[in-house]
């Protein structure tokens, strides 16, 4: 019998562990699944949270890129994560930065990517891979980062395209994706991390002066699935966030959230359904425990 596969589409390195760490090493765990994780840019352009490494960043010696992908190879190893594969190759998009600033204009940056190639390097992967699932994120990109927009346009586009056998044969054969979900946050989840972190000198959500100002979460009601890594797969998640050092310092909200709130703070990875048929509930809220389901 082959493997159930699931791929996840991230936009840059860290964000397949700060976003879905659990999931992915829950479901890598399982002999029964392939786990596949597509990434789009190296994260030139992030913020660099270690002193010592401060001259890596784009205004210095523009080596940031280079770092995130060592630490990308050891958190997703953490992860038991073995089949990644860039986007168009090892730096072929570019970190886009944030919205408005000019590295949106570098002639590399992700954002201004043609979507069409974009998406075909992806369905190449898609009708070689075969996966049952897609995981990436929702049209606003879960906060708005243009990175992350362009990451749900080149999936979706992708899933499309990797359906329709008239398209590109020379991809490969045809391959139907049976459910697609986006990464999410529950508004009860968002308004617990928000209380306990307000006042703090490490608050994420410094310059918000409630949750509604916040630019990501969705009703509760919303949701369609949470995924709770147990206790192996919440320490390869920690593990995994202690290789990115120039982007999880400790002492971070990050590096502090399970501290505050609790193990399920870090176990727990919700996802809205877009596409498919909704697996049976398993809780109060009636959330599928299984993206396989």
């Amino acid at each position: 019998m082959s493997a159930r596969g699931l791929l996840f589409v991230h936009a840059h390195p860290d964000d397949e562990t700060v976003g879905t760490g659990a999931t992915l090493a829950h479901y890598a765990a399982r002999p029964d699944v392939r786990v596949t994780v597509v990434t789009c840019t190296l994260g030139e352009e992030g913020e660099v949270r270690v002193p010592d490494l401060a001259g890596l960043v784009a205004g210095e010696s523009d080596q940031l890129g280079g770092y995130r992908y060592w630490e990308y190879r050891q958190a997703t190893a953490a992860l038991g994560v073995d089949d990644t594969h860039f986007l168009g190759g090892v730096a072929r998009y570019r970190d886009s930065g944030m919205m408005g600033l000019p590295s949106n204009e570098h002639p590399r940056a992700f954002w201004g990517a043609d979507v069409e190639e974009a998406a075909a390097d992806l369905v190449a992967v898609i009708r070689d891979r075969a996966p049952e699932v897609l995981v990436t994120y929702d049209p606003e990109g879960f906060y708005g980062h243009p990175d992350h927009i362009q990451a749900h346009r080149v999936a979706m586009r992708a899933a499309d395209l990797a359906a329709d056998p008239e398209w590109r044969p020379d991809l490969g054969a045809a391959h139907e994706i049976r459910k697609i979900y986006w990464t999410t946050m529950p508004r009860s989840i968002i308004e617990a991390q928000f209380d306990a972190f307000t006042g703090s000198t490490d608050n994420p959500f410094a310059g918000a002066e409630s949750v509604d100002d916040l630019p990501f979460g969705v009703p509760d009601s919303l949701v369609d699935a949470r995924i709770v890594g147990d206790a192996e797969a919440t320490a390869r998640k920690r593990e995994a966030m202690a290789a990115y050092a120039t982007q999880i310092a400790p002492g971070d909200w990050l590096d502090l959230l399970g501290d505050k709130l609790g193990v399920d703070a870090l176990s727990a990875e919700y996802y809205r359904l877009v596409k498919g048929e909704r697996g049976e509930g398993t809780d109060e809220h009636a959330w599928e425990s299984d993206l396989l389901a």
